[in-house]
């Protein structure tokens, strides 16, 4: 199967100066159209301004992929910490499946990794506001802040025999 790059590259001819694709009108094509000039070398035909744009989302969208994996964790984790009673195997099913995203963005970028301490801390009100409308109790039957370690975050063990039947 081929690549979304493979494609561009087969179905996308370095576009002239004129007629060339608004970024406002069609973000594909002109991503497309920006691609082909910079394979072709035409480096002074570039739309430079909105390039370096989608350049700082990709780097923002990285960053929220990370909150995101994080965010969900935590809320998995405090929910198992404050209902054990109400243990399901899902619970440990997201908690992997997070576990792994964040191991995957991280791979991806890595210049994500100084940021992790921070974006935790930020995102944990959030996390525990869920776990709270989740479990259906009041905020502050959690944590004020986050109670967990990296290692608590990245490697306590979570096994399907602590899950009620």
């Amino acid at each position: 199967m081929a690549q979304p790059s493979e494609v561009m590259d087969a179905t996308v001819a370095a576009p002239a100066t004129t007629g060339r694709t608004r970024h406002e009108d069609d973000l594909y094509t002109w991503v497309r159209e920006q691609v082909a000039l910079l394979r072709a070398g035409r480096v002074d035909a570039l739309d430079l301004d909105n390039i370096a744009e989608e350049l700082g989302d990709v780097g923002n969208a990285q960053y929220s992929q990370l909150e995101s994996a994080l965010r969900v964790l935590m809320m998995h984790m405090l929910k198992w910490d404050q209902q054990p009673e109400k243990r399901t195997p899902s619970w440990i099913y997201s908690i992997r499946e997070q576990r792994r995203r964040y191991a995957r963005i991280l791979k991806k970028s890595p210049g994500l990794k100084p940021h992790r301490d921070a974006i935790r801390d930020d995102i944990y009100p959030v996390s525990r506001d869920w776990a709270s409308d989740e479990c259906h109790l009041p905020p502050d039957e959690f944590p004020p802040a986050c109670p967990y370690t990296w290692d608590d975050l990245l490697e306590r063990p979570f096994d399907l025999d602590s899950v009620k039947s």
